[in-house]
């Protein structure tokens, strides 16, 4: 028992230790980041012959509930691709899925209105292609998460496990889009404050208005820290690592602690109108755009000290940028909110980025809130809509037929399509072709 308490009390005083210190202002020599380098170095993605998976795969299943089926633990070229030179026969399956159990039943704490998480196969990716990118640490495809080997070491030895986490929740997704990042860094940024600044897009302009004024200094202090380019750690994986300003740290996590409730309505949203959600962030431009609705219904929004007609014009040029279908019809993405805000610059001069936000948040309450107080997230079941839902069914279609893909995977993008389309048949008044035969 002492020993244990020792060992406790040592991990303790490492783990606070490292956040304590102050940003750095030197170049980053930062001995983690150097030995993760040294770890992950015979666990860089390997180059596959033609783009052909490796045809030899070690595959077990395991059950992790008693009252769930077994989950295929998945590592394809384990012989061929080396794997088995430094490790033995299932160990590594048996490690993934104690890792997962851990992950799930996380998950479910965090989320306890989550009754089922449905993956049903985890596969140990030692290659990158379409499935898994060079830069993606992991990816969720369906009813299955992809990582690579770097990326488990990455995870265990920086994040505490925020990968599997994120890529668990996108598991309980019901749809595409932009409002499912924000629903899983949402969980991130509970788990550890630092998520904060890595995927600051997400909340930044909640933050900066209703949190932490002086957000953007935090930024800016922990993005211009400089990073070894000759590391295979990804940049902001080193940033992560790297010393933080202890006081700047509890501020992160105080603010993410009274957006709590925020967070939670993101998640609740998010799931009642997963398809409006997707499409109104998606029109907008703005990953963000969820948030930012609930934070104007709930929060006080500070005054503009702008006259009313000067605010009036303000939200006729938030309407005509919030309005536009630019990005659902051509595929290109635009933040139409940043584009408002440069003709509120020019044509009503109002200069102050402050103000600009203010009656941004104003004009969200106005278009998304009803008199009782409610979020109003109903799209009009016109062609526009129809159309963006119909091409995200094409692209799932169309990542379903890539050959690398597992009959599991398949088995899931088929599920997956015939939900989205049946949420389609009131509005369509014939009934829609097969899209898997």
């Amino acid at each position: 028992m002492l020993r244990r308490l020792l060992i406790t009390y040592f991990i303790f005083i490492f783990l606070f230790g490292c956040i304590s210190r102050p940003f750095a202002s030197e170049s980053l020599s930062s001995p983690d980041a150097a030995e993760l380098h040294r770890i992950i170095q015979p666990h860089l993605p390997h180059s596959l012959v033609d783009n052909n998976t490796p045809a030899d795969r070690s595959d077990v299943s395991i059950s992790l509930n008693q009252k769930e089926d077994p989950v295929v633990f998945s590592i394809p070229g384990f012989h061929s691709l080396g794997c088995i030179k430094c490790h033995k026969g299932k160990s590594l399956h048996f490690k993934a899925a104690n890792k997962m159990r851990r992950v799930l039943a996380k998950l479910k704490v965090m989320k306890p209105e989550l009754k089922e998480i449905p993956l049903r196969q985890y596969i140990i990716q030692a290659w990158s292609d379409s499935l898994l990118a060079p830069h993606q640490l992991a990816h969720t495809t369906f009813d299955t998460i992809r990582i690579s080997p770097a990326a488990i070491l990455i995870d265990d030895k920086a994040y505490q496990g925020a990968t599997h986490l994120h890529e668990s929740l996108h598991l309980t997704q019901s749809f595409v889009g932009l409002a499912n990042e924000l629903e899983a860094y949402s969980l991130n940024i509970i788990s550890d404050p630092r998520f904060l600044l890595l995927n600051f897009p997400y909340f930044e302009d909640v933050v900066k208005t209703f949190f932490i004024t002086d957000f953007s200094n935090i930024l800016n202090a922990f993005y211009s820290r400089p990073v070894q380019e000759k590391l295979n750690v990804p940049q902001e994986t080193q940033w992560f690592l790297a010393p933080f300003n202890d006081k700047q740290l509890k501020q992160l996590g105080q603010a993410i602690t009274e957006m709590g409730p925020l967070l939670d309505e993101v998640s609740r949203l998010n799931r009642k109108y997963p398809r409006e959600i997707a499409y109104l962030s998606e029109q907008a431009g703005n990953p963000a755009l969820l948030l930012e609705i609930i934070a104007a219904n709930r929060l006080i929004i500070p005054d503009s000290e702008i006259a009313e007609e000067t605010q009036k014009k303000a939200f006729d040029l938030f309407d005509l940028q919030m309005n536009k279908k630019d990005n659902t019809r051509l595929g290109y993405i635009i933040n139409r909110k940043k584009e408002a805000f440069l003709f509120i610059k020019s044509e009503l001069e109002i200069k102050q980025p402050a103000t600009h936000l203010i009656l941004y948040f104003k004009y969200l309450k106005q278009r998304f809130v009803k008199q009782e107080g409610e979020i109003n997230l109903n799209v009009d079941q016109d062609q526009d809509f129809n159309s963006y839902t119909l091409a995200k069914i094409k692209g799932i279609q169309k990542m379903s037929s890539y050959k690398n893909l597992s009959q599991i995977e398949r088995d899931g993008a088929k599920k997956l399509i015939e939900e989205i389309t049946f949420t389609l048949k009131p509005v369509i008044n014939k009934k829609p072709e097969p899209i898997i035969k």
